[in-house]
């Protein structure tokens, strides 16, 4: 039988979520026996869109069977996906709810579908983590992701929909990554309202940006003041076990949610697929968990 080829398409190496997803695509291949090419986007949905579609283009013999890929955009490249199926090839949407994956399911040849963790699913632990947090009510900094991102979206409304209407929220736009948040949360504190905000929790929609706001409370000059915001607990999501996990040990966040990586699965579908010739399900889904668990969590006030 002949060798499978992938294509794992990530959004940016600057993320430890991505490179975790990158981890589980090269424990999969080895596992699998299949060869992987594994491309970053820096974080830009042209870059993600023109890599795949030179991919797709190549000669016959240098095209994958199958493209893994986690979007930077929140269209999820529904024109690449139709030139990769008419090309032949499998595809496989990490992390987003593809409203284009049904219509060419029904017209396709290879399999196409999604895995994705229940991102709702996530933001609700997350609410419940800060109403663990703050039985009383108070504040919460809250970094989010893109907006056009369907994961910030529906994290922000699980979290919205579970957390008790004491906790305000304040929001601040990130891009996954660390500086993204650290930059934002140093725009944040020259404002003058920040001066006056009263502030209970720091919550990130990944660990990475979780630490970014770290950062920049850091480089805060007036000590008393850096003291005050580096001594509110950070809460953070992803649950990387070297970064998010290893945070939580050391105290850096109060708790964070482990959102399993995906890639590794969507590569075990899509072989499987392949192998045997069958459409797989429409959409897998991985489960998230807290970390510590949320009824062990005590009060932050």
């Amino acid at each position: 039988m002949r060798k499978l080829k992938f294509l794992i398409s990530l959004m940016t190496n600057e993320n430890d979520f991505q490179l975790e997803q990158a981890h589980s695509a090269e424990v999969t291949a080895a596992k699998l026996g299949v060869d992987i090419d594994i491309l970053y986007a820096e974080n830009d949905a042209i870059t993600q869109s023109t890599q795949i579609l030179k991919v797709i283009q190549s000669a016959a013999k240098d095209r994958p069977d199958g493209i893994v890929f986690e979007p930077v955009g929140g269209t999820a490249l529904p024109q690449v996906a139709k030139a990769a199926i008419t090309a032949g090839i499998g595809w496989a949407v990490l992390n987003r709810d593809a409203s284009y994956v049904a219509e060419l399911r029904r017209t396709s040849q290879v399999p196409i579908f999604g895995v994705s963790s229940d991102q709702l699913e996530v933001g609700r632990i997350c609410g419940r983590q800060c109403a663990a947090l703050l039985p009383r009510g108070g504040s919460i900094l809250y970094i989010e992701g893109p907006s056009q991102s369907s994961v910030s979206r529906e994290r922000e409304m699980g979290m919205q929909e579970m957390k008790p209407a004491n906790i305000h929220v304040s929001v601040l736009k990130g891009q996954w990554t660390e500086e993204s948040a650290r930059r934002a949360v140093s725009s944040w504190l020259k404002l003058s309202t920040s001066q006056k905000a009263t502030i209970d929790l720091i919550v990130a929609q990944n660990d990475a940006m979780a630490i970014g706001a770290r950062k920049a409370f850091q480089e805060v000059a007036n000590e008393s003041e850096r003291d005050r915001w580096l001594s509110i607990p950070f809460l953070g999501c992803d649950g990387v076990p070297k970064t998010g996990q290893s945070w939580v040990r050391s105290g850096l966040l109060i708790a964070t949610i482990c959102v399993p990586p995906n890639t590794g699965r969507a590569m075990e579908m899509l072989a499987d697929a392949l192998q045997n010739k069958k459409m797989p399900p429409e959409r897998a889904f991985t489960v998230a968990t807290s970390i510590p668990p949320v009824e062990s969590l005590r009060p932050a006030k």
